[in-house]
């Protein structure tokens, strides 16, 4: 990974990214939820904005797991620490596969229970 300022995580390069640490972020629920609400949402969404059913701990975890594999940034505004899906690197390294996890996600809460 490339070094950064302090305020800036780190993020892999497109070529870092690999398919395996990508599949193993997403075999989880709650980063599929994180993929998907960033999916849905018409802009970039702070980490306190997102509908997750863990502790904020927990979910920052969830967070770094998704960024260091390669599916999400992450950059300031102001206090506030914005995610971003890196669809347009993930569609050249694997395509079709981050419309098939969205895909399935959406099928899997449809057929959820209310």
């Amino acid at each position: 990974m490339t070094r950064q300022s302090s305020r800036v995580p780190e993020h892999p390069s497109v070529q870092e990214i690999a398919l395996q640490a990508v599949l193993e972020a997403l075999v989880d629920p709650v980063r599929r939820s994180i993929v998907t609400q960033l999916h849905d949402a018409p802009a970039d969404i702070s980490c306190g904005n997102f509908d997750l059913p863990v502790a904020r701990s927990t979910a920052t975890h969830h967070f770094n797991v998704l960024r260091e594999a390669g599916i999400i940034r992450q950059h300031y505004v102001g206090t506030s620490r914005m995610n971003t899906l890196r669809r347009d690197d993930l569609d050249g390294r694997f395509p079709g596969l981050l419309d098939a996890c969205i895909a399935d996600a959406h099928v899997a809460t449809a057929g959820a229970p209310a």
